[in-house]
């Protein structure tokens, strides 16, 4: 690889130590990285949320979720978050650190990214209870123009959701095409932020979401 490579520049992003005390309710999600043979490129493991779910019902996802009371900390929730939604082994995945934290407002989480480094050659299974599909794009997928822009979030959301959530007209969000299935709200924000800290292109985040991938 050359000194600019896409591992390269993951090991030079700016990994914090994760904050003591989390503004909301603490959670994490895995940015698993894999490299891709023959390419100066790495793949990203996105799970898409089942169509039952009681909250984000189809949407696509980080694997991962709320910190438990038996985590030693977000990081360890992140592992096991994503051994549990898609069969990937913690002990495979060599985490290399965590990006600064995002506050949600709307459902007060506060999530820490863990990224980490796994071969990319074990199978993933789905867990029926939590994940309808995984989705295996690569960062220069993600980074293809012609698979992001930026979108109102009218086309995104129903008309209820848009009068519930008092979202202004103007409200807009990252979103990828990964091959027919869209990616948006948060994960894509938090995507945009990370394909911007690696130097590859990705739709802007809004400024009025607030949201800081990293410092």
């Amino acid at each position: 690889m050359t000194d600019d490579s896409l591992i390269d520049r993951v090991g030079r992003l700016p990994f914090v130590a994760p904050a003591a005390d989390p503004t909301g309710v603490p959670a994490a999600v895995l940015l698993a990285l894999s490299p891709v043979d023959g390419a100066d490129d790495l793949g990203l493991v996105l799970v898409q949320r089942p169509d039952h779910m009681r909250t984000h019902a189809g949407q696509v996802a980080l694997p991962g979720g709320g910190v438990e009371p038996g985590d030693r900390d977000g990081i360890a929730a992140a592992l096991r978050e994503a051994e549990e939604e898609v069969g990937l082994d913690r002990r495979a995945v060599r985490v290399l650190g965590s990006l600064g934290r995002s506050y949600l407002s709307v459902s007060n989480f506060d999530v820490l990214p863990v990224v980490g480094l796994w071969d990319g050659r074990a199978e993933l299974r789905p867990n029926p209870a939590e994940v309808a599909a995984i989705l295996r794009p690569t960062l220069r997928q993600l980074a293809d123009p012609a698979n992001h822009e930026l979108v109102p979030l009218t086309r995104l959301l129903p008309p209820s959701a848009i009068r519930a959530r008092r979202v202004p007209a103007a409200a807009t969000s990252p979103v990828f095409n990964v091959d027919g299935t869209v990616v948006w709200g948060f994960t894509a924000g938090l995507l945009s932020g990370f394909l911007g800290l690696l130097g590859l292109a990705a739709p802007p985040l809004p400024p009025e979401w607030g949201i800081q991938p990293a410092p």
